[in-house]
């Protein structure tokens, strides 16, 4: 059981200002060693990745900042914590980067983190699937505008 609202708080906290930092090693330190993944769609970074090695290894390392221009990485651009309770933290993120395919990903993330012991133990994850197929894996699908009329915003 987690300790309390405003530590799971503080801990999402981390984790934003890890990725906004670009800090990996910050970031998988405050995962469990058995964290699971649940990403959405059926794109090839979707579906349940179990373990610290496998999703900070083939997942994000390979998968998706594998994909991008290194210069031009920053997540966590914007990130605002929805909701929290004492096992749970919802939040928003946007970032990204340019794609080494010359796409530009520019994401926006909804995650849902569950904190055990201190730790991230499971984090379902939330994103556009069609820019995950046009950037990071070179499929351009049918995607309606990136220009918006009424852009969602948080």
């Amino acid at each position: 059981m987690s300790a309390s609202r405003e530590a799971n708080v503080a801990i999402a906290e981390a984790y934003y200002r890890a990725l906004e930092c670009g800090d990996f090693d910050a970031l998988a330190a405050l995962h469990a060693e058995d964290v699971v993944f649940n990403l959405l769609g059926s794109t090839p970074v979707s579906g349940r990745w179990e373990g610290k090695a496998e999703c900070f290894g083939p997942l994000v390392a390979d998968m998706v900042v594998g994909k991008l221009k290194p210069e031009t990485i920053q997540f966590s651009r914007k990130w605002k914590i929805m909701c929290a309770d004492e096992d749970r933290v919802v939040g928003l993120m946007y970032g990204g980067g340019m794609g080494e395919n010359g796409h530009e990903y520019l994401q926006t993330y909804c995650q849902i983190m569950t904190i055990q012991d201190g730790k991230i133990a499971e984090l379902h994850e939330f994103f556009d699937t069609a820019l995950v197929e046009l950037v990071l894996n070179d499929n351009p699908t049918a995607k309606g505008t990136t220009n918006v009329a009424k852009p969602f915003d948080f």
